[in-house]
């Protein structure tokens, strides 16, 4: 029996059989494969009985070995993914071009993703060079499920503190406003989980890049000299959490560097593309810096670019708010209506070459550029178009597929070329004909953008118009390296969100993207673990409240203060420990910090130590360096911060103030 006559049967059994589940398999438009095809590989076991209990099915898809009906999963799926093909070819080969492997395409097999050393791994990561002194912990997240479990859970918070017009005070209740979190940020991520899962519209993060030390000369804190392994375990572990964050129709925007570029593209397909759904939106190229002077240091091209690259939790459902930047004159609109108020049937068309010299004096246009010039010409040509906007045009062509009654008067007007056509569209704009082509205004071209009328175009995916060069003070900071422009920020955050929606920065640097959001009215959460004292997020937003902050796209989008926003922190336990021994400049101070490790103090417990560390080997003797890596390496990684579910703990009790606790009690949905 041929392919073509067997499988329709198939996939009407199959369609059958799935419907006793609901709509769980079945839409309109047919079946939702890749909902029956993640099942089937995670091997449900209410959908696999019911197609071995079928006894078509169980005939073609079924092999007895054993005594054992055995599913042939594989030849399943390949019915499933090649029916389209049935219509036309015996053959699904007769319709693609690409790698294959085992009878797939590698596009198509699940299997062919980007593998890296520890990627079955958690990284809780250095984040700043002042914590590269310290091993990375890797837990495997099979053999490790119990450790990770423990560090991933929710945290306690403290130091809970509103910012709004009144100035500063302690705060008890979470009422969703803005927020500011300082602490480890894939350990922040998961504390929020559970309070914002699919409710974030917009991410978008300029994470430490990945590159050889040898290449570059970093200048800011954040730890930027990741080896290439541990970086895509640093990425994929905070990648995977904000795909739970983000909503149905939300996504995340990614910038990054020439080096790890690649890497993170392939990264973020496994992580946000579906078996049949490719969810990447834009790679966008953006010019950071012009060539001048010996900057360069790499063989080859000065380098001028960095990449964001963005990608939807559902394409389907994500919407693009189109964007336009500022173009120069198109000298195709070179005809101009004089009487355009007047009837259709009386309009005077004449080309502005001929008609703008005489507006000044001159008989023709050569006369006007031999005397001004060329340039002079062409300027005035562009300021008169953008004030006469409705009444300069251009001619364009009309296609076969513009429609019936849109083509027949066009075909009408080729034969009648004095006469002009007007076509009245209800809901769309009204169409003019002359000489059988559309007549299109340049007022179709003008735009306000940042309070002025100009010629615009839209916006494509190399952004040239976002310059660096100047930003270095604004918002008030003054960090060298790293930061970005609020040009650049706005336009991703008006471009992938709305007023209300909430954006999420869990790399907040400075704060430049909570600051835009908030001056664009969107909400935000922002989390940063370095302190960067009076460059630090926090003290830039307080600005942004007050309307201290008239810097960057504060006069544009006239900003002049409101709002407020909640800072808090990640109630620190073994972290502080280990920030103390890092910070330690002498044995000394070591043996201070371990005595504080071992038996507490009054403000902070006593550390919770390896339990493989074997305490009696500690020996002084060996110097500040190789003590303060023992040190850090019996420290238990998994007890950075204090978990929620130790905040009734009497001992933890006793360092949490009343409103700190109330406050906990408030974010996580726990009052009594």
């Amino acid at each position: 029996m041929s392919m073509e006559k067997i499988q329709p049967k198939v996939f009407d059994k199959i369609t059958e059989i799935v419907a006793t589940f609901g709509d769980k398999y079945i839409t309109e438009g047919g079946l939702k494969r890749t909902a029956l095809v993640n099942d089937l590989r995670n091997y449900d076991e209410t959908l696999i009985t019911a197609l071995v209990n079928d006894e078509y099915i169980n005939k073609h898809y079924f092999k007895k070995i054993a005594g054992k009906d055995i599913f042939l999963i594989d030849q399943f799926e390949d019915m499933l993914q090649y029916r389209d093909y049935w219509e036309t070819s015996y053959t699904k080969y007769e319709n693609q071009i690409g790698l294959n492997a085992g009878g797939k395409y590698l596009s198509e097999q699940q299997d062919v993703v980007l593998d890296f050393p520890f990627k079955d791994g958690l990284l809780s990561a250095a984040m700043s060079k002042e914590d590269m002194g310290y091993d990375e912990s890797f837990f495997n997240e099979v053999i490790e499920k119990d450790e990770i479990d423990v560090m991933l859970d929710k945290k306690i918070l403290i130091n809970a503190t509103k910012f709004d017009g009144q100035g500063e005070q302690s705060v008890s209740n979470f009422n969703d406003e803005n927020l500011v979190i300082k602490g480890n940020n894939l350990l922040a991520l998961h504390t929020l989980k559970q309070k914002y899962l699919g409710r974030v519209k917009l991410i978008y993060i300029d994470p430490p890049y990945y590159f050889e030390a040898k290449k570059k000369e970093d200048t800011f804190r954040y730890n930027s000299n990741f080896k290439l392994s541990t970086w895509l375990v640093f990425m994929k572990n905070r990648l995977e959490v904000a795909k739970e964050l983000l909503s149905e129709d939300g996504a995340i925007f990614v910038q990054i560097s020439d080096d790890g570029v690649a890497e993170l593209h392939r990264l973020m397909k496994d992580i946000f593309n579906e078996p049949g759904k490719n969810n990447f939106i834009n790679k966008i190229t953006v010019k950071t810096k012009s060539p001048s002077g010996f900057a360069s240091v790499n063989v080859g091209v000065f380098e001028t670019a960095e990449y964001i690259i963005g990608f939807a939790k559902d394409k389907t459902k994500w919407t693009y708010n189109p964007q336009y930047v500022e173009t120069s004159y198109d000298s195709n609109y070179k005809y101009y209506v004089k009487n355009k108020q007047d009837d259709i049937s009386q309009w005077e068309i004449v080309s502005l070459n001929d008609y703008l010299p005489t507006q000044f004096g001159y008989e023709n246009k050569q006369a006007f550029v031999n005397e001004l010039g060329k340039d002079v010409f062409e300027k005035k040509m562009g300021d008169f178009a953008l004030e006469n906007a409705d009444s300069v045009f251009r001619y364009t062509a009309i296609g076969n597929d513009a429609g019936q009654e849109i083509v027949s008067i066009r075909n009408i007007s080729k034969g009648d070329k004095d006469k002009i056509y007007k076509i009245e569209r209800e809901n769309h704009y009204d169409v003019i004909v002359h000489n059988g082509q559309e007549i299109a205004f340049y007022a179709k071209k003008v735009r306000e953008i940042d309070g002025k009328k100009v010629p615009s175009i839209q916006l494509s995916n190399i952004w040239m118009d976002t310059p660096y060069e100047g930003i270095a003070k604004e918002g008030g900071v003054t960090l060298k390296g790293g930061k970005k422009p609020e040009k650049l920020i706005r336009r991703i955050i008006e471009m992938a969100s709305n007023k209300g929606d909430i954006v999420l920065d869990f790399f907040g640097g400075s704060g430049t993207t909570a600051a835009v959001a908030h001056k664009l009215e969107r909400k935000y959460i922002t989390i940063e673990q370095l302190d960067y004292e009076e460059n630090s997020p926090w003290n830039r937003l307080k600005d942004v409240v007050n309307g201290e902050d008239q810097s960057g796209i504060s006069k544009i989008v006239k900003w002049n203060g409101g709002g407020s926003f909640v800072y808090t922190e990640l109630f620190p336990k073994n972290i502080g420990y280990l920030i103390d021994i890092i910070n330690a400049n002498s044995i000394s101070e070591l043996k201070v910090v371990y005595e504080r490790m071992i038996q507490g103090s009054d403000t902070q417990e006593k550390a919770d130590i390896d339990f493989r560390a074997d305490l009696t080997k500690i020996d002084w003797s060996r110097g500040t360096e190789e003590n303060r890596k023992l040190l850090i390496k019996i420290i238990e990684k998994n007890q950075l911060y204090y978990n929620l579910s130790e905040i009734d703990d009497s001992n933890v009790r006793e360092l949490i103030s009343n409103s700190d606790y109330e406050f906990n009690k408030s974010f996580y949905g726990e009052e009594d």
